[in-house]
């Protein structure tokens, strides 16, 4: 079984619990995603102002940056209650009806990866979003019959980390949409400062820029790196964190400088050492280093390809320079990025599909 990480997207039930009291309550308490919050400030001010419901709002982006919080700061915001489902959950139309049709008059709807929805129930959405009505289907055949239920109005938050799955009629639908962006090292650091008191932790500025570097640009990683050096510090008896300690803990926990953990370091050694530096296939590389295709494909891989550590190649995937001087290796001189001026370029045929095992096992042929 693999290992827990610490900077993966999933989360244990108590670390739930932590994110929760963690997460501001109202906009102006929100760190970051300056844009998003100027933008969505000035929908919900409209919204109080006229008296009605907020528009439609569509938050996207990667997992940890903010989407459900900003869900729960616009219920919050508009002073009406929160129903929170998810994409996945709902398979069926009766499944979206039975939600919709228990809504209260200016009651919020959040939705999360919501492109994960049944098509039966998108197309109902469809008509529950525009016109706040719902047709439901009773009988079977040609007996069947359709009554419209009218709804109360409401307010539908959904977000998803693949926007490029929603389709266009159910985006159009949307009255805002918002893309939430990566943090810098510096808003990180403001979100541990709001934490740290949260959690009434004494932590040197030193130690929160050490804890944010490590972070991935991420709030959600950052807190929970948080916690980790705080328990170390704890056991350790260290009253105030400084950059030494918020360091020694995170090594132990194998979060290297850069954000790497065992799984992103592993990944980057087996393409570096045991392929060449590639191309290799995303399966052969997931075999090499113990772990389903999946989650090197979701965990480990964005980051690397966005630190420029790895590159996607129609062909498989490959180890920069970047990757070797990280990990201390010397440059090999055949190394795969040294011939090919157009090796990252993914825009070619196949360049989502990197790394089939067919294209692999034909090149070592």
């Amino acid at each position: 079984m693999a290992e827990p990480s610490l900077v993966s997207s999933g989360e244990e039930p108590e670390e739930r619990v932590i994110e929760a009291a963690l997460r501001p309550k109202h906009l102006d308490d929100f760190v970051g995603q300056q844009r998003v919050r100027r933008q969505l400030s000035l929908v919900l001010e409209a919204s109080r102002l006229r008296g009605r419901s907020a528009d439609h709002v569509l938050l996207s982006g990667p997992p940890g940056l903010g989407k459900t919080t900003l869900a729960m700061i616009i219920a919050a915001e508009m002073n009406a209650p929160l129903r929170i489902s998810s994409g996945p959950a709902i398979q069926h139309a009766g499944d979206l009806a039975a939600i919709l049709s228990s809504l209260s008059e200016g009651e919020v709807l959040f939705l999360d990866e919501i492109h994960r929805m049944s098509r039966p129930a998108e197309e109902m959405l469809y008509m529950a979003m525009e016109d706040f009505r719902v047709d439901i289907v009773v009988g079977k055949g040609a007996g069947a019959t359709a009554i419209p239920l009218d709804l109360p109005p409401f307010t539908l938050v959904g977000a998803t980390t693949r926007a490029g799955l929603l389709p266009g009629p159910l985006r159009d639908r949307f009255g805002f949409t918002g893309h939430l962006e990566f943090y810098s090292v510096e808003e990180l650091e403001l979100v541990l400062r709001r934490s740290a008191g949260l959690l009434d932790l004494r932590v040197t500025s030193a130690a929160f820029t050490e804890v944010a570097g490590r972070s991935r640009g991420t709030p959600r990683i950052a807190n929970r790196l948080l916690r980790r050096v705080r328990d170390w510090a704890l056991v350790h008896r260290i009253e105030s964190i400084d950059a030494r300690s918020a360091a020694a803990a995170l090594d132990m926990y194998e979060v290297d400088a850069r954000g790497l953990d065992r799984l992103d370091r592993a990944v980057l050694t087996a393409l570096a050492t045991k392929f060449g530096g590639g191309p290799v296939g995303l399966s052969t590389l997931a075999i090499a280093v113990g772990e389903e295709p999946e989650t090197v494909e979701t965990v480990a891989e964005p980051y690397l390809v966005r630190e420029g550590l790895m590159g996607r190649t129609p062909r498989g995937r490959i180890a920069t320079p970047a990757a070797y001087g990280h990990l201390g290796l010397p440059v090999p001189p055949d190394a795969p990025f040294a011939y090919s001026a157009t090796l990252f370029d993914t825009s070619s045929p196949g360049g989502e599909d990197a790394g089939d095992e067919e294209d692999v096992l034909a090149d070592w042929r």
